[in-house]
């Protein structure tokens, strides 16, 4: 006698393979570095400039990072000149890792950028290079161009680092994000994120950071105020489960440069 595959345990076959294959998407989070550049002089900042619009952006895209956001501190910071962030996506830390390799490799990429990766020590083309390696967050496991119009020079990219006294206080404020409801209210008041991580290695650890993003000052000052007047937001921050997890907040306002993808 012939068997049939009963069409009950079909669909019971098609239902834990779609459950799974959506617990295994969920659970790729993108890894992310934030590089900052810290300049000295004007001729510094446009040496780094040029590299990277000229050399460093082209290679990524060559190498499969399609999407590379470089921001600078808005013009009334006192940072303004002295600062450059270049944000980039990485399906892995694996590919961090193995990335100077394939630029190495790149002749495009190293003629392109020759006056930068040659540069004399006497004439060096930055002071310092600091690098910030973060985990995306499992709310938010891949980041998202912000949805923007305007010029870019008006724009305001807020960028936040929340720091801890303890690794597990930071896994509250951690919980509070995901758990807790605070990225879905982000979302549903139109603060158009690019990106939520974990800050695995970094100089002010534990800590986590997120961007938001706003066509201009005043559209994310009236984004704060609609913020904190929200029914929601002003039951979690009083919710006894997530008091006292932030022991420093640090708020830096860029716009991104006509170059970034982000």
């Amino acid at each position: 006698m012939k068997k049939y595959f009963k069409p009950g345990k079909f669909f019971t076959f098609l239902i834990l393979t779609i459950c799974m294959s959506s617990l295994a998407f969920a659970a790729k989070r993108e890894f992310y570095e934030i590089k900052i550049y810290h300049l000295k002089s004007k001729d510094q900042e446009t040496r780094v400039e040029n590299f990277l619009k000229d050399a460093y952006l082209p290679a990524l895209h060559r190498a499969g990072i399609k999407s590379v956001g470089v921001f600078k501190p808005v013009l009334t910071d006192t940072s303004a000149g002295k600062l450059i962030y270049v944000f980039t996506p990485l399906k892995s830390l694996d590919q961090l890792l193995k990335l100077p390799k394939s630029l190495d490799k790149d002749a495009a990429y190293l003629a392109a950028g020759k006056d930068y990766i040659d540069a004399d020590y006497k004439n060096p083309p930055y002071f310092r290079i600091e690098s910030i390696v973060l985990q995306a967050f499992t709310e938010m496991p891949m980041f998202e161009k912000p949805k923007l119009d305007g010029p870019k020079n008006e724009r305001v990219y807020e960028l936040r680092s929340y720091e801890s006294h303890t690794e597990k206080i930071y896994w509250n404020k951690v919980k509070m994000f995901n758990v807790g409801g605070e990225v879905p209210l982000f979302r549903r008041l139109g603060f158009n994120a690019v990106f939520y991580g974990e800050v695995v290695a970094g100089s002010h650890m534990p800590n986590l950071m997120y961007m938001t993003t706003f066509p201009n000052k005043a559209s994310r000052d009236e984004h704060w105020k609609a913020f904190s007047a929200d029914e929601e937001w002003n039951k979690l921050k009083v919710n006894p489960e997530y008091q006292n997890n932030v022991s420093k907040n640090v708020q830096l306002f860029l716009f991104p440069t006509e170059y970034s993808d982000i």
